[in-house]
């Protein structure tokens, strides 16, 4: 009898501690992070905030996953796989319309915090024979991964320039960091990348012994592409100081990136994240500059197609910042 009744609270304890166990795994909340590709700069960005928001938030463990990039972000976030992601304005309000590569159907979106321009890099180097846009035709370029913005806006700025994306180019679909390693090799004469500056992988290809990176004008091609998909391109430059050997600014587009979640996200949730973001900026700042940008002058509607989240804008309007 001693000995059932020891095993059986024994037992009890077991469970007791399990269910003590579980009570507090359920409490701890985890977040992830739609990013991109490791070259580029959502995703050293992304890493920051998932550090930032774990550290902030309680029982909060916010992790940063390497993605193809904008398309694939939302598409996570549609199917309840990821919490938030980085995406740029035009690939967003695809998705919040079910249009283009989202016409399965549209993406319950809000928004949780305009953040900084994405720049539209069209990147050559030396002795490939191309010098304005209208040379890209018979080349070949990489216009951007499956699943990225890239390819969205880069299939957008080629149509603008009285290019065929299918039948003028020779076509490839690397990330940035593949294009890079593709154009050092000679195996491609350019790509299409669109991000922060500086872009890593940019600079390791700018940085090259016997290389000479060129990047090709565009910014003209705004007005048209506005004229189609709506007002969300604008002209734009990249210094030639950002890059290492650039003869002159180069005159580009840009367009918006937005941090985006479900709808279904919680009010205090919303709040929490985007407070932390705010206030902790100067985080964030030290691993990526771009992260200058996520001030409460840029939360304005006119820079998100999407929707901002009520908990984002309760705290807007603490702030003073009116929509």
């Amino acid at each position: 009898m001693f000995k059932h009744f020891r095993k059986t609270t024994i037992a009890v304890a077991v469970i007791a501690t399990a269910g003590l166990a579980g009570a507090a795994i359920a409490q701890q909340k985890t977040m992830a992070i739609g990013t991109g590709g490791t070259g580029g700069v959502y995703y050293p960005l992304g890493g920051a905030i998932a550090n930032v928001l774990s550290k902030a938030l309680p029982n909060t463990q916010a992790t940063a996953e390497v993605t193809g990039g904008s398309v694939d972000n939302l598409k996570l976030i549609a199917s309840g796989q990821s919490e938030m992601g980085f995406t740029m304005a035009d690939a967003a309000l695809d998705a919040f319309k079910g249009e283009d590569k989202f016409k399965s159907g549209k993406v319950p979106l809000r928004t949780l915090l305009v953040v900084y321009p994405n720049r539209m890099h069209v990147v050559t180097v030396e002795g490939t024979g191309i010098e304005k846009f209208s040379d890209l035709k018979g080349k070949r370029v990489s216009t951007g991964s499956p699943g990225s913005a890239t390819e969205v806006m880069a299939f957008r700025v080629i149509e603008a320039g009285g290019l065929d994306k299918d039948k003028d180019l020779k076509r490839e679909r690397l990330g940035v960091a593949e294009s890079v390693n593709a154009l050092k090799d000679r195996k491609i004469d350019a790509f299409f990348w669109v991000g922060g500056v500086p872009t890593a992988a940019v600079t390791d290809l700018a940085a090259t012994p016997g290389m000479k990176i060129k990047m090709i004008d565009h910014a003209d091609l705004a007005d048209k592409m506005n004229a189609k998909y709506g007002k969300l391109y604008s002209a734009s430059n990249i210094s030639k100081s950002i890059y290492p050997g650039m003869d002159k600014d180069n005159a580009n587009t840009e367009v918006w990136n937005i941090i985006v979640t479900n709808d279904k996200m919680s009010d205090d949730d919303a709040y929490n994240i985007v407070k932390t973001l705010v206030e902790k900026k100067a985080d964030i700042v030290a691993v990526h500059k771009e992260a200058e940008s996520f001030n409460l002058d840029n939360q304005v509607q006119e820079r998100s197609p999407v929707p901002f989240h009520p908990g984002a804008l309760k705290y807007f309007k603490e702030k003073g910042i009116g929509k």
